[in-house]
Order: C-alpha cells, then structure tokens, then sequence
C-alpha cells in the first residue's frame, strides 16, 4: 500500500507539472497584458479540474450563498495541505492569491506565482509591509484575494487550526469588502505534509456565507477575525466528524 501511494503521488505531481507547462502559454496573457487578470481565476480553474480529474480525486466545491462576480472579496481558508492551492482554484470567483515567497524557488511555477499573484516573506518586516501595500492596491483593481490566514501550514494537529494573524481582516475592514470563510476539511487526509504522500479521498471545498465589513473599523479586526475562525472551525469540526 505505502508504494502504491508513493507512485500515485509522484504521478500526482507529474501531472501538476505537466498542466502546468502547457497551460503556461495561457497564463502569460494575464502576465503579459495584467488588465486581463481576470483569466487567471479562470485557467487556475481548468487547471484544479484536470488535475484531480487525472489524478482520480473525485472533487466538491459547495457554495453556501450566490457570490457576485462583480464584487470584490477577501477568502480566508484553513491551511493543512499542499492541495489546498489547487483546491482553492476551484474558487468561482476569479481571485490571486497571496501566499510565501518560498514558491518563488519551484521551476516555471515560481515565475507564475510571482508574476500573477501576490507574495510575502512572513521573515522580512519590509516584505509583510509591501503585501500589506500590495493586497490593498490590488483590492483597488478589483481583484479578489486568496488568503490562508494562518501564515501558511503552522498547525501541528489538523484538523485543529493555528491562532489567524489580522492581515487579511485588516485589508477587508480598510477596504470595506466582505469576507468569505472557506473550509477545506480533508486535504490534511488525502495529502498530509508528514509523510508526503497521496491517499484516496474527497476533495471538497466549502465556500460559507459572506462577512460584510461595512460600518467596521480597526476596532472590530478582532471580532471579524474570531467570527471567520468560528466558522471554519465549526465547518470542520462537523465534517471531520462525519468521517469517523
């Protein structure tokens, strides 16, 4: 069994590759000419699609509530997992992420990354100062973010999640645009980070409700962000439990 799920995750992360390099051409569109950012969302979902089609991981994104595609949000989900970043593609809304700058390093991918979406080395005060400057400019452009706000896979015991830093709640107050909590409940079972291997399961992403921040100050960032805690913790706590 361990050397089944051995080669299923090298498959799995040939695939990846290989999606990638031939989707690249696509992508330089949005990097060549950034006023069409909005294909980024889109090729980043035929992407997630093929991947877990050809990687045979039966896939679920749920919407709790219609999200507008003409407004602007902030999507703050649970990090357990290097699939969260495909499972996050299967984001309806057309939105970039802001994640470490350590992807940077990946071949092709790092180029991607860095050109499209939005990075932070979490080690550089300087650094976080201008994800903070360029989330909100890009707030300002209309794009949507992608946001784990637990600084990356910190918890040593999922599905339990790490404290959330005020970033992402910061950026959604100052900019007045709602919130979206998303729970990813099983990733951290089909692709754990310790062993890094693949086993068989259910992709499911859950889009919750929005969270509006109109009328929110600075004074609230703690509430906003205790209540988006809540709610994925909630979401995971029920559907972890309906595996049991």
């Amino acid at each position: 069994m361990k050397l089944i799920r051995t080669i299923h995750t090298v498959y799995g992360f040939f695939i990846f590759s290989l999606l990638l390099v031939l989707l690249f051409p696509l992508l330089l569109i949005p990097i060549i000419f950034p006023a069409q950012f909005k294909l980024t969302g889109i090729i980043n979902r035929w992407w997630a699609k093929l991947l877990f089609i050809f990687v045979f991981l039966p896939y679920e994104a749920e919407c709790r509530s219609k999200l507008d595609p003409k407004r602007t949000y902030i999507f703050c989900s649970n990090h357990f997992s290097f699939l969260d970043i495909p499972a996050m593609g299967l984001n309806p809304i057309n939105a970039i992420f802001v994640g470490k700058s350590s992807v940077e390093k990946v071949p092709l991918f790092g180029f991607m990354y860095r050109k499209l979406h939005i990075t932070v080395d979490r080690a550089s005060l300087r650094s976080r100062g201008n994800t903070v400057l360029n989330s909100l400019k890009a707030i300002d452009e209309g794009k949507s973010l992608i946001i784990y706000p637990e600084g990356g896979m910190a918890t040593t015991q999922p599905p339990r999640m790490s404290h959330f830093k005020d970033g992402a709640f910061r950026a959604a107050i100052e900019k007045q645009i709602p919130v979206v909590p998303v729970t990813i409940p099983f990733n951290w079972i089909i692709l754990p980070e310790h062993p890094l291997r693949l086993h068989r399961g259910k992709v499911k992403v859950i889009f919750h409700e929005p969270i509006e921040t109109k009328g929110m100050t600075n004074d609230d960032v703690r509430k906003l962000k205790d209540e988006v805690y809540s709610v994925i913790a909630s979401e995971l706590e029920i559907q972890n439990k309906s595996i049991k």
